[in-house]
């Protein structure tokens, strides 16, 4: 069996060969310890339904630097556009000038609109609230706009004051003159491009609702505008199998419920009524808030995944939602299961439900056993506490 690259058809179709060829990118400080580990279920995990992934290693970040001179090589990207799929550990960010993050620079490269952040529960887990496994949301993260697209004047420059200068003479804005500017754009194509993703989701998972979170009753024209677009589109593309609030009085009578919600108050409901919550759309800023939120009622940002996905040209990037965590690498110690559940969301997104449902059948009775790494076990009463190592086995042979 020889080694394909992944393709897409014009309908955005994947078509996945039994050994695809998927990037990776190791990823810096413990990404020399998660990867392997996180590496070795997925391959076992494969290898039960006759499938291979052919890793192709690509480079980024320190590593990058180190052996090239670049943070972020024009080989990576290439190989990220021509394979279509690829996972990524976690990056160091260059401190000083130049790319701000090299996160922020793959999606924004390679329009990656779609941040894609589920947060479930695994029994077991350590969580400081009540009742963590009411908590079983899907967030879609716009991913290009908002104030993530990094269109900022520098205060004190005369870009800025000339800005300041346009803004008053043609608006009658009145800024002070010692202010840094942001630009915040939120289109309607960016918009409803990320809740059409959100709304195919949840029609193809036989999710219940999705709630639009956004502050549009103080930035009516952007973040209101969002969740106007957001009840266009349910009624142009999608009224056969979803209904917005408004146009049912809460009684979607079968359909899928498409409602909203203020981004503040949902930072409340998410803790006192999770289970009122299923898909959530959102914008940038609003969706790194709330997905480490909610992350950390359901045992912390080391055990929660993320992916960075177009629908519509193929492009995947699965990748560990924490940081480097330097002082720990080469350790073997760290938790790997944040990447390890990205490379399960990429199995999904591949179509290899069974293996990906495996993991997590095992990921689950291997933490049941109190079988943990150091950041587990120091929350658990009777816990075995494990190397990063030894925990991928430890769900490899529970697979």
């Amino acid at each position: 069996m020889a080694a394909e690259r992944i393709t897409v058809s014009d309908q955005g179709v994947l078509h996945v060969p039994d050994e695809p060829i998927v990037p990776f990118i190791e990823g810096d400080g413990t990404g020399v310890d998660i990867w392997p580990a996180a590496q070795s279920v997925l391959d076992a995990a494969a290898a039960k339904y006759g499938k291979t992934i052919a890793w192709k290693e690509v480079l980024a970040g320190q590593k990058a630097f180190d052996e090239t001179g670049n943070w972020l090589p024009d080989e990576t990207i290439e190989a990220f556009r021509h394979y279509l799929i690829g996972i990524k550990g976690p990056l160091t960010t260059p401190v000083g000038g130049g790319i701000r993050s090299l996160n922020v620079a793959i999606r924004k490269i390679l329009d990656l609109y779609v941040c894609l952040r589920p947060v479930r529960w695994f029994e077991g887990v350590p969580s400081p609230v009540k009742h963590p496994e009411k908590v079983d949301m899907v967030i879609f993260r716009e991913n290009t706009e908002d104030v993530y697209a990094g269109l900022e004047l520098q205060e004190g420059t005369a870009e800025a004051k000339r800005l300041i200068e346009l803004l008053h003479d043609e608006f009658g804005w009145t800024i002070r003159p010692d202010s840094g500017i942001g630009i915040k754009p939120v289109s309607e194509t960016g918009s409803k491009r990320l809740v059409r993703a959100a709304l195919n989701y949840a029609v193809q998972r036989k999710r219940s609702s999705v709630t639009m979170v956004h502050k549009g009753n103080i930035q009516k024209y952007t973040e209101g505008a969002f969740r106007s677009w957001g009840y266009e589109l349910v009624r142009e593309e999608f009224s056969d199998v979803a209904v917005g609030w408004d146009d049912c009085g809460g009684d979607p009578a079968g359909k899928i419920l498409v409602k909203d919600a203020i981004a503040d108050i949902t930072l409340q409901q998410v803790l006192t009524r999770p289970e009122e919550f299923d898909v959530i759309a959102t914008t940038n800023l609003n969706g790194d808030y709330l997905s480490d939120a909610l992350a950390a009622q359901v045992g912390g940002i080391g055990i929660a995944p993320g992916a960075n996905i177009n629908y519509v040209t193929g492009h995947g990037v699965f990748e560990a939602t924490h940081g480097t965590a330097p002082k720990y690498a080469g350790q073997d110690k760290v938790n790997p299961g944040s990447l390890l559940l990205s490379g399960v969301l990429m199995f999904e997104h591949l179509g290899w439900q069974p293996a990906a449902d495996d993991i997590v059948t095992a990921l689950e009775a291997t933490i049941a056993d109190r079988i943990v790494t150091y950041d587990f076990a120091r929350q658990m009463e009777g816990a075995t506490q494990v190397k990063t190592s030894e925990f991928a086995a430890a769900i490899i042979d529970r697979l």
